[in-house]
């Protein structure tokens, strides 16, 4: 008997977990990033790593900008991990933990560290899975695992995101060290900039729609005073 979570199953949890209405600006990029998890976490060959965790974190954080109301984003989160029956404090934890590891190290130094050239104390642990990875030939590679990868990269580099030459090099010594498919890697994390370059144009866009609504509004408010305001000039009686 097969016991897989179907879809359906996934989107129910999700659902069961948070209950509240999804702003419908975002709807389609919550569900989308709910079925991408689900179709990786049900793959016979998935198994967590950190790397993949910072993936789905910076992923959600970027994607997820401008989100209203506010205090909705966490419960939104929790549920798109959850409803794949994992923990959200792991993914969380361990993203954080990367994330702090970077932002102390230079850039070839990270960048060596990913490519097993490099060893930094108190993290054999991450190294490990690295090798486990690259040994690994049914590795379940996903574009999220190549953002986490990519954004340790960002954190001590922003410069990568700006010069595509620099950046491709820099994934492409990647993809060798770890026995990646640099094809699929590299699109996928020039389609993430892409994506995430548009959401940032529908943001600015949408920014400048609702100060024009909020200009009209006081346009009309203030036109509206003006003529309920009676006029401060009276004439006087002649004699």
């Amino acid at each position: 008997m097969n016991n897989t979570r179907t879809i359906s199953d996934t989107k129910k949890a999700f659902y069961n977990f948070h209950t509240r209405p999804i702003n419908s600006i975002y709807n389609r990029v919550i569900e989308e990033l709910l079925v991408e998890m689900h179709l990786i976490s049900v793959n016979a060959n998935y198994s967590y790593n950190p790397f993949y965790a910072l993936g789905v974190v910076t992923a959600f954080d970027r994607f997820i900008q401008g989100y209203s109301p506010e205090q909705d984003k966490t419960s939104i989160f929790n549920a798109l991990i959850q409803g794949q029956e994992e923990d959200p404090n792991k993914y969380r934890s361990d993203a954080k933990g990367l994330e702090d590891l970077a932002r102390k190290m230079s850039a070839s130094d990270i960048l060596s560290w990913i490519c097993l050239s490099n060893k930094i104390d108190n993290t054999q642990h991450l190294q490990d899975d690295l090798i486990a990875i690259s040994k690994n030939s049914k590795f379940r590679y996903s574009r999220l695992f190549a953002i986490g990868l990519f954004t340790l990269l960002e954190i001590v580099d922003t410069e990568l995101i700006k010069e595509q030459e620099k950046r491709r090099e820099a994934l492409k010594k990647i993809c060798k060290a770890l026995n990646l498919a640099e094809e699929k890697l590299l699109k996928d994390i020039d389609l993430y900039l892409s994506n995430l370059e548009r959401l940032a144009q529908t943001l600015s866009t949408m920014e400048d729609t609702l100060k024009a609504m909020r200009k009209k509004r006081e346009q009309r408010s203030l036109e509206k005073a003006n003529i309920s305001t009676p006029s401060n000039n009276t004439s006087e009686d002649s004699e």
